[in-house]
């Protein structure tokens, strides 16, 4: 058997929160000034958050919001991860990787309970992933699709076989397909939560926020506040208001037009995090004239990355499908440089030299990017049309209906190539060789040989236009003085609350 290094988060040094080993370009972090009291541990923290969960049913409903908040704080998995994505045990005190990659054991951690007062067992953990397994409806059923079977020898180790080695399976498991819940339980996920996490779900007002409240029979260290109030603030402006008034401790997706405005003021200062954000200008590659890729590549071409970045006020570039955080990444700048005069001959090739488009764009993002393409793409002779939309609306017509040109959105989740593996995913690019490459890449138990499948997909995928990524996102968060151990990177996908602590005059 190969045993995998063990290190549980809750014992990760605060140290340990800086930004990651593999970090974006320019990319700096500031720590928070230093606590002009002792912690205290019966402190609340304010926390103000952009992106609102629709409902709280992190197994049935996607979506980063859920992930973020509820995640480690609320729920736990057998797994969970870094921020630097670096893989750790969570419920599973320990676990081994067969030779093969056929058979994942795990030992559970003693003493587990759920904010219900269940006790956490192996059979809890067996009915979970059966669910998960069997039931298509729930988030992740096809990450487990390798998993022929999940058993339980005895009450603290839960043994998962396949049927072919899965490279991705364990950080699979560090997302919703990896939560353990309590076998029988009847809590209205939408509403309301029963996890093993160090804080329990207190309340939840949609539209307003929620309320975290640290649970005292937690199984491993105790979280550093006793509370954690989360407002939902989608108005970027008004969140900085927000916390220029005193009502928030912390306050995350600090846009780059708006920092300076917190910088230093009323005892806040600013942290700049790594991200896997892809800023992910879409293509419908099944709607015409976006099917012919000299049409794709002159959009791409069009597009100075470094100027954008600079307007955006943050960032930096990345030209291919993978960011520099995750397996496969290479620069891939070659593939599309800045060239207008070629994308006006690749338009005149294509018969579309007097193209329209329509740009879908939920309206949150603001419009800095959506000017930028504007104004890019005219220069090239294409007239863009901007369509700012509600994000249910994007969800239901870009997500679900593919009924778009262009699309703009920032995919934060980590490891999501699969994306573009998979023909039926809104962007409808559908080319075999990148199925194939990555299905080899799943299947591979060396990592590094992995890794490198994966960069031969990504390049392909970047030669095809299939999307511009117009850069990697850099999160900037407002830290209010006497907060330690906030997290700096990675934090639009997930937020560990529990080392986070706060000192008082």
């Amino acid at each position: 058997m190969h045993r995998l290094p063990f290190r549980h988060p809750r014992r990760l040094a605060i140290a340990g929160l800086a930004v990651a080993a593999v970090a974006l370009a320019g990319c700096t972090s500031t720590p928070s000034e230093a606590p002009t009291g002792e912690p205290d541990p019966d402190a609340t923290l304010r926390l103000g958050l952009v992106l609102e969960p629709e409902n709280l049913d992190i197994r049935h409903t996607s979506g980063a919001a859920l992930e973020q908040i509820l995640i480690d704080n609320v729920y736990e998995g057998l797994v969970t991860r870094t921020q630097e994505n670096e893989i750790v045990a969570s419920l599973a005190e320990d676990y081994e990787i067969s030779e093969d990659g056929l058979t994942y054991t795990f030992t559970l951690a003693e003493d587990v309970t759920f904010h219900g007062g269940g006790e956490l067992t192996a059979s809890d953990v067996v009915a979970t992933y059966n669910e998960v397994r069997n039931d298509e409806t729930l988030i992740g059923h096809a990450q487990l699709a390798n998993v022929t079977a999940v058993d339980a020898p005895d009450e603290r180790t839960v043994v998962l076989t396949l049927d072919e080695p899965d490279q991705n399976l364990l950080f699979s498991l560090t997302g919703p397909a990896g939560l353990v819940f309590d076998e029988g339980d009847e809590t209205d996920l939408k509403t309301a939560a029963n996890g093993t996490g160090p804080f329990a779900l207190e309340n939840w007002t949609q539209g307003d926020g929620l309320t975290l409240a640290r649970f005292d029979d937690y199984w491993g260290d105790a979280p550093g506040v006793a509370t954690v109030e989360v407002s939902y603030i989608p108005d970027f402006t008004a969140g900085v208001n927000a916390a220029l008034d005193g009502s928030l401790d912390v306050l995350t997706a600090v846009q780059p037009e708006l920092s300076p405005q917190l910088d230093g003021q009323n005892g806040f200062t600013l942290t700049r995090g790594a991200t896997t954000d892809k800023a992910t200008l879409a293509f419908n590659n099944q709607r015409e004239p976006l099917d012919d890729v000299r049409v794709r590549e002159a959009l791409r071409l069009a597009i100075d990355h470094d100027a954008l970045i600079e307007a955006v006020g943050a960032g930096a570039t990345q030209f291919g499908p993978i960011p520099a955080l995750d397996p496969g990444y290479e620069d891939l700048s070659d593939v599309a440089p800045f060239d207008p005069e070629r994308a006006q001959e690749l338009l005149a090739e294509a018969g579309q030299e007097d193209l329209s488009l329509t740009l879908t764009i939920p309206s949150f993002y603001g419009t800095t990017v959506s000017t930028y393409l504007v104004s890019a793409f005219n220069d090239i002779g294409v007239d863009l049309k901007v369509d700012p939309v509600e994000f249910g609306t994007w969800l239901q017509d870009v997500y679900t209906n593919k009924d778009y040109d262009l699309s703009f959105v920032l995919h934060v989740e980590p490891r999501d190539f699969s994306n573009f593996a998979n023909p039926d995913y809104y962007f409808g690019y559908d080319n075999p060789e990148v199925q194939e490459l990555y299905a080899e890449a799943m299947a591979t138990v060396d990592a590094d040989e992995s890794a490198a499948l994966l960069a031969e997909a990504a390049r392909i995928v970047a030669e095809d236009h299939a999307a511009d990524w117009l850069y990697t996102g850099e999160t900037i968060t407002a830290v209010g003085q006497g907060v330690t151990g906030f997290p700096v990177d990675s934090i639009n996908s997930r937020i560990d609350l529990s080392p986070v602590a706060l000192s008082t005059p």
